[in-house]
């Protein structure tokens, strides 16, 4: 009998959390079934050619039988994953994840599910973002105004910074960075550690700790090779991504934390709001929760108690 084939990939180096994760992962699976398993990993699909975004459709097409990527991402073919997007959903990483584990990533999960050939088994963290930029400080919505910043391909963060003042680019990772080092748009907005591995920190010299999205990343099966496999590996590989989440998790505030020193050696200038300036950006995109009341269902909102 030949063994089962499983792929897993990703689009960050081999050290991140998320690729750590992945081997996490797959040495789970290898040390259960010695015999039965092939599992293999593509660290970096943009090594070979693709776009970050591509990893959705090369699972879901069955090139790779597991994969992950912002929420965001999801936007367009399950508009539901918008709401997730919206700033300032959440204070802390605890109150996040307890809403990803609970009836939020439920809902979210069934929505992909309904709509794609995709199993989701788990929600990775890529945590809080924030913005840096190649001109000035940013402490309030006003400093934003006519920047042309990098958001992911989601309406609700377009939304947000046009609320903002500033020109919201949206584009895949793959040209973002490129446009960022040839010096095309002035910002962009990531968690610490995503500034410091694809080299934002070496272009843009203010750094602001807004805090304004929560962004989580599903991981997905191709759910036609997950169905096939025999009930043993499936649960198996339910246990195996429920201990990677944990540990991812548990390494995000150890990266952010080195992001930062590497930022500082850099020279980077890191501002943290107070409570009055961080107010002052919540205000300036509440508008958009009463635009998101006639977008999405009042079940998604009750999952918050919203």
């Amino acid at each position: 009998m030949s063994k089962i084939k499983i792929r897993m990939g990703g689009y960050g180096p081999a050290t991140t959390s998320f690729s750590r994760a992945l081997q996490l992962i797959a040495d789970r699976l290898e040390k259960k079934f010695p015999d039965d398993l092939d599992v293999k990993i593509v660290w970096n699909i943009m090594d070979l050619g693709y776009r970050s975004e591509d990893i959705i459709w090369l699972v879901e097409d069955g090139i790779l039988s597991l994969g992950y990527q912002s929420s965001s991402y999801f936007t367009e073919m399950v508009p539901d994953l918008g709401f997730a997007d919206l700033p300032f959903l959440f204070t802390t990483s605890d109150e996040a994840r307890a809403a990803m584990d609970g009836q939020l990533g439920a809902l979210l999960a069934k929505a992909i599910e309904e709509k794609m050939d995709l199993k989701i088994l788990g929600w990775f963290e890529n945590g809080f973002r924030h913005i840096s930029n190649k001109k000035q400080d940013v402490l309030l919505p006003e400093h934003m105004s006519g920047l042309t910043i990098r958001v992911l391909p989601s309406k609700i963060h377009e939304r947000t910074f046009e609320l903002l003042g500033a020109k919201p680019w949206r584009c895949d990772l793959t040209e973002a960075i490129a446009a960022i080092k040839a010096g095309e748009i002035d910002a962009q907005e990531n968690p610490l550690s995503n500034t410091v591995t694809y080299g934002v920190h070496n272009f843009h010299p203010h750094v602001t700790l807004t805090g304004h999205f929560y962004v989580s990343r599903p991981i997905f099966l191709n759910r036609n090779a997950f169905e096939s496999w025999p009930e043993e590996v499936q649960e198996e590989m339910k246990r195996a991504i429920k201990e990677a989440v944990a540990f991812q998790r548990g390494e995000t505030a150890r990266e952010s934390d080195e992001a930062r020193q590497v930022l500082e050696g850099k020279g980077c200038q890191i501002l943290e709001l107070d409570e009055a300036q961080k107010k002052a950006f919540q205000n300036a995109v509440a508008p958009q929760f009463e635009e998101a009341r006639k977008v999405y269902s009042q079940a998604l909102f009750d999952s918050l108690r919203l």
